[in-house]
């Protein structure tokens, strides 16, 4: 467990990297919802901290009464057993509370969780610390999806403003490589040492057939080809549900592409990097490439065990681990397994056993990381799930085939 120094420090840090985030934004930018996926950047900011006053202060704060008696509607997501909420769709219909207001929220709700931590004895400290440890988490979550909502927010034809002005740097061309895994007996799952969520656990074993994984992932080079050999009008690659999405939606190439030059990015609109990986690409678009290219995505547990063992190959071979190192900090990759629980999985009691476990029907896992995760919440056992029809989120596609 952190002492109340360290966990004070890790609450404060992540509370004003939320609002630094939102530096760059107008007072306009902070309250539209243009897709019922995204969420306003004000309504996240409201969220996370009602998350803290909800979770940590009504629970362990004598005597705590709430900011204000409406929040909790207005800010739940999807907690049932708190209490009613605001639809998600609806986030962006309300002018109230402002910005400003938010903001006040949010600096209140800090000051409450600092006299907490400060004055409480070291038993308390003990009793309050792991639900303290999931809000900074949670907030993390939230962090990734402020960037992720704020780039669809920004989305708008003919103007495409840029939240950043920094252009990202040209990608190194793939290595073309393949790494070979012998599969067999493997563990899977996170080894108790930090934190993790609970959907993470138990760790047990599962059995690999042999496999070989790509070392890049899908560049725009290879999505363009797949583009030009008709690979969104061919019925025989794609899933059912994935043909009936692209038909019904018109989807002709991944979301940001203007043409086959330029994309929109964070940082306005950007000539397309032929080396970068594909980014905005669905399930099932993940799923179509793959068939098109003869290959097949990688299962989840067949990503875990290539990047514990990559990462185990750093101590003996630089170069290839840093050729390995996109499994981290570049996109989330689609794998092909459902999203279910672990063999012995149980959630957590109460509300909190809401936050992963009721998700676990009709969704995909996705492994590794993106450029917008914050870089303490990378890790190899995390399990990321979105339906397969989702776009909007920083995706990509890594290829693996049977050995």
């Amino acid at each position: 467990m952190q002492d109340r120094h360290t966990l004070l420090q890790s609450f404060m840090t992540v509370r004003s990297t939320s609002e630094r985030l939102c530096k760059p934004l107008c007072v306009e930018d902070y309250v539209p919802q243009p897709h019922a996926d995204v969420s306003p950047p004000r309504w996240h900011l409201g969220h996370t901290t009602w998350f803290f006053e909800e979770f940590v202060l009504k629970a362990f704060a004598p005597g705590y009464q709430p900011f204000h008696p409406q929040y909790a509607f207005l800010f739940n997501s999807y907690y049932n057993l708190v209490g009613e909420r605001t639809l998600r769709h609806e986030r962006g219909t309300m002018t109230r509370p402002t910005v400003a207001q938010v903001y006040e929220y949010r600096h209140a709700i800090d000051a409450r969780v600092s006299e907490l931590l400060a004055s409480c004895t070291d038993a308390a400290v003990a009793a309050v610390a792991p639900a303290l440890e999931l809000g900074i988490h949670h907030e993390q979550q939230h962090q990734e999806l402020l960037l992720v909502d704020i780039k669809y927010i920004l989305w708008q034809p003919p103007l495409y403003p840029a939240y950043s002005g920094k252009a990202p740097s040209p990608c190194p061309a793939p290595s073309g490589e393949w790494q070979a895994f012998e599969g067999g007996r493997v563990r899977v799952g996170h080894d108790g040492k930090g934190f993790a969520d609970d959907n993470e656990g138990p760790a047990h074993e599962v059995w690999l057939q042999p496999f070989r994984l790509c070392s890049d992932m899908v560049t725009n080079t290879q999505w363009l080809a797949f583009m030009h050999d008709g690979g969104y009008r061919r019925p025989e690659l794609w899933l059912a549900d994935g043909w009936d999405l692209v038909q019904q939606r018109g989807i002709n190439a991944p979301l940001y592409w203007i043409d086959e030059a330029h994309a929109f990015s964070l940082h306005g609109v950007i000539e397309l990097d032929p080396h970068a990986p594909v980014a905005h690409v669905s399930y099932y678009e993940a799923d179509a490439f793959a068939r098109w290219a003869g290959k097949r995505l990688p299962t989840e547990f067949e990503w875990e065990h290539a990047a514990r063992r990559l990462g185990a190959q750093h101590r003996e071979d630089n170069a290839r681990h840093a050729r390995a190192q996109n499994l981290f900090n570049t996109l989330w990759q689609w794998t092909r397994s459902a999203y279910a629980p672990y063999p012995g999985y149980k959630p957590v009691q109460g509300a909190l056993g809401e936050y992963n476990g009721k998700f676990m029907v009709n969704q995909m896992v996705l492994r590794g990381s993106s450029v917008a995760t914050p870089a303490e919440h990378s890790r190899v056992s995390y399990r990321n799930f979105w339906h397969p029809d989702k776009r909007w989120q920083f995706s990509g596609v890594r290829l693996a085939v049977d050995a």
